[in-house]
């Protein structure tokens, strides 16, 4: 069977859903370079520690990886669900610095490494389009992160742009890895799913591979949620 990727330069940036990514990613045949604050990478994939908000970092990241063929953004903040009265600002600020500020960054910088007929993928969430109380910076990050997309799907045509929109997905998001609160709520929240489990990174991974191999996609919002917008 033919690799997907093969003879490709993929950049990564971010860890726990970006490690999956960049598995997958090397599995078909890529080169894969993954970006993230500690430098860890799975096997056969090319660590290069940055941290995914400094610019400078990243612009020096770029230089050293050279021509790039599909670059993914996975980096995220942990936000805590919060109601408006108790919101402050560092949660705010940080929360859209890391999900949508260092994507466009990260593409800014990337621009001049990108190949004619490269493709962009970012990452929002489905609190873009779920609403709740204490919700508001996850869904005003994600749909902003949703309307950029769009945007520069037309801007930096022909190139192509997606963003993938998960639901829960099982990483240090929620907890340490084998903890009571993190399997209790991950529990909690695959009874409400119509799939009756939450993602797993390497299931979510599929869908960015999708949107690197499908030439004919873009600004499209492919949602990887199991029905939870249902």
């Amino acid at each position: 069977m033919s690799k997907m990727l093969l003879n490709q330069t993929v950049v990564v940036i971010g860890s726990g859903i970006g490690a999956a990514v960049a598995e997958l990613a090397s599995a078909e045949g890529a080169r894969v370079v993954a970006i993230s604050r500690s430098g860890i990478a799975p096997k056969g994939v090319e660590p290069l520690p940055a941290d995914a908000c400094d610019v400078e970092a990243l612009g020096s990241a770029f230089a050293a990886i050279g021509p790039i063929n599909h670059l993914v953004h996975t980096a995220g903040a942990r936000t805590a669900a919060t109601a408006l009265p108790l919101l402050e600002w560092d949660a705010l600020s940080a929360a859209f610095d890391t999900k949508l500020f260092s994507a466009i960054q990260a593409v800014r910088l990337a621009l001049p490494y990108l190949s004619a007929q490269a493709s962009i993928t970012f990452t929002s969430g489905q609190m873009s389009r779920k609403y709740g109380t204490g919700s508001l910076v996850k869904g005003a990050g994600n749909a902003a992160v949703d309307a950029a997309t769009r945007h520069l799907a037309k801007e930096l045509a022909p190139r192509r742009v997606n963003v993938i929109s998960p639901g829960v997905v099982d990483t240090a998001t929620w907890g340490e890895c084998g903890s009571d609160a993190r399997a209790t709520f991950l529990t909690r929240v695959a009874a409400g799913l119509p799939v009756q489990r939450v993602d797993a990174p390497e299931d979510l991974a599929s869908a960015y591979l999708f949107a690197m191999t499908n030439g004919f996609v873009t600004g499209s919002v492919i949602d990887v949620n199991g029905g939870g917008l249902l």
